[in-house]
């Protein structure tokens, strides 16, 4: 779970860095995330610039995944990464919503 996290937070600073390369008249990294949808009690999709779809798992699956760990501690360390993870999505949807309107 914890390189899922990490690799989206990568991918995540990759995307933030494609309006610069659109600038230029280059076109963006294929990893880029170019729409985000859905939500998280239904499931995200997550399209990258490439054509590449990735369907990460809704927030009780993550959730119970984390229910797995041996100890308490990584247990609630793991159910807070879930959160901010799909926090952080849900407000990547919302600026890629607001960066496309315009």
């Amino acid at each position: 779970m914890k390189k899922v996290l990490v690799l989206a937070a990568t991918v995540g600073v990759l995307s933030t860095g494609g309006a610069a390369w659109a600038a230029a008249g280059n076109p963006p990294p294929d990893g880029t995330i170019i729409d985000v949808s859905g939500d998280k009690y239904n499931g995200f999709t997550i399209e990258h610039y490439d054509g590449t779809v990735r369907y990460p798992p809704t927030i009780s699956e993550a959730k119970a995944e984390c229910d797995e760990y041996g100890n308490r501690v990584n247990r609630v360390r793991c159910r807070t990464e879930v959160i901010v993870w799909y926090r952080d999505l849900k407000r990547m949807k919302v600026a890629l919503d607001y960066a496309n309107a315009a």
